[in-house]
């Protein structure tokens, strides 16, 4: 099997080619909006996967079925020049934040309601992939005896299409107005309060210094899980957006955060500790975010948080990187989103030679900017505390390419639909001097932008 690939310069809207794919089966989205390029320079679209991979818990050796199975393709990837790190054909979707319950001891006490795959990945042998810093599309596929030229075809052809496509205008609804009040939750605001006060206990005996607890919404769901991608690409861009469309669920994510990239031998991660309300919508607006960014920026708790989170991450790559490599090359940093901002670090390291993407996950997964630190006993006490597991919420989506190059992203301010309700989770770190009210407002806030694109396509 051998990669081959088509540059063009197609004249499309992005909402468009989403829309095309949309139609087909087992699509996969990875960002798709004009705010990508903020962080990640690439989106992807596929559909109609060749091999679909999913494990539950209680599937015995959930990381040997996960090695066999990315080890079932072998493609031949010289001579196919593309830009460094995009995405030609492979694995594209989730990892469930219950899967770190196959890498450490985490007693299992939450319910597990929604009965999701610890993972979900599916094959595709054909991608259309745009690079937003070169304004470039590309068609990508496996050749395998012959018939890569027919797949470029189609790929080409479905780009066509999406030129005579228009994608319905959308209310942009009130992200910042949205009443959560008739939503549904897996926790009173009593018992998030007391879910705090024993987090703090938790803090002042010395077991950990920070816990990211949360708590998820639901409501009713009918409409096309699509058009809420669309929304919130149109409302709430974000780098690492997302869209799986799994048969009997879908997954809408929106989220800011990069979990891994890796290009080669280099592994970078991205944390995000610190936010703050962002309004968008006027210029009297201007004052309050000025005040917001500031105290963001001068918070001696949230830098705290932070360089607490780059410590772990730095302490979790050192399993896999070459000594002396680690480096925090992006300091702590203020990004602006349409309803929050956010501080963020990027730390990187140099791969040891011999470890595959399993020893990867094992080293690294869940992600420690949403569990907290200790990473394990933060991971016990949330399972102590939240009443049910978080499924894809905080585990990770994005791809595994042939070439072994990978992107996933931390699946906060993700949407999960299935079975008529659409769920939505979201939280906060908590240290010794968080204030429960502030950290309760923060997850509201966290919120807003998903809620209200559920309200807006189906029309409040």
């Amino acid at each position: 099997m051998k990669l081959i690939a088509e540059k063009n310069y197609f004249d499309v809207s992005l909402a468009s080619v989403s829309k095309v794919f949309g139609r087909l089966g087992g699509t996969s989205v990875l960002g798709g909006n004009d705010g990508v390029c903020a962080g990640n320079q690439f989106s992807v679209w596929a559909s109609e996967p060749v091999d679909v991979f999913e494990v539950g818990g209680d599937e015995g050796d959930v990381f040997g079925k996960l090695k066999g199975t990315l080890e079932k393709y072998s493609v031949d990837t010289s001579g196919c020049e593309l830009p460094e790190g995009m995405f030609c054909c492979g694995w594209i979707g989730y990892f469930s934040y219950d899967l770190g319950r196959c890498i450490e001891k985490v007693p299992v006490t939450a319910v597990d309601d929604l009965g999701l795959p610890l993972v979900r990945l599916c094959f595709y042998d054909a991608a259309v992939c745009y690079d937003h810093g070169e304004k470039v599309w590309y068609a990508v596929a496996i050749d395998d005896g012959g018939d890569g030229e027919e797949k470029i075809s189609r790929l080409c052809g479905l780009l066509e299409e999406a030129k005579n496509t228009t994608v319905d205008d959308v209310d942009a609804g009130d992200m910042h107005g949205v009443d959560v009040s008739n939503m549904r939750c897996n926790v009173s605001r009593e018992y998030y309060m007391e879910a705090l006060a024993k987090t703090r206990e938790y803090i002042y005996d010395g077991e950990v210094y920070q816990i990211n607890f949360s708590q998820r919404f639901d409501c009713d769901f009918g409409a096309d899980a699509i058009r809420l991608f669309h929304w919130q690409n149109e409302f709430n861009p974000s780098p690492y957006a997302a869209f799986i469309a799994a048969g009997d669920h879908a997954i809408v994510s929106a989220s800011p955060e990069m979990y891994i990239t890796i290009v080669g031998d280099k592994i970078s991660t991205k944390p995000i500790k610190g936010t703050r309300r962002r309004y968008v919508g006027g210029a009297a607006d201007d004052g309050i975010n000025d005040a917001n960014f500031v105290e963001l920026v001068e918070s001696e708790k949230d830098q705290a948080e932070l360089n607490m989170i780059i410590d772990l991450e730095r302490n979790d790559l050192t399993r896999i990187c070459e000594y002396g490599t680690i480096k925090v090359v992006g300091p702590r940093t203020i990004e602006a989103y349409p309803t929050v901002f956010h501080a963020v670090a990027t730390v990187e390291g140099v791969l040891h030679e011999g470890y595959d993407f399993c020893d990867i996950l094992r080293a690294m997964f869940p992600g420690g900017s949403i569990t907290g630190a200790p990473k394990i006993r933060s991971m016990e006490i949330i399972d102590e505390l939240e009443p049910t597991q978080r499924g894809v919420y905080t585990g990770s989506i994005g791809f595994i390419g042939v070439d072994g190059n990978v992107c996933l992203n931390i699946a906060i301010r993700t949407v999960i639909i299935k079975d008529g309700k659409a769920y939505v989770q979201t939280g906060g770190g908590i240290v010794a001097d968080s204030v429960a009210e502030d950290e309760w407002e923060e997850t509201i806030t966290k919120a807003r932008a998903l809620l209200a694109g559920i309200a807006a396509i189906q029309g409040g």
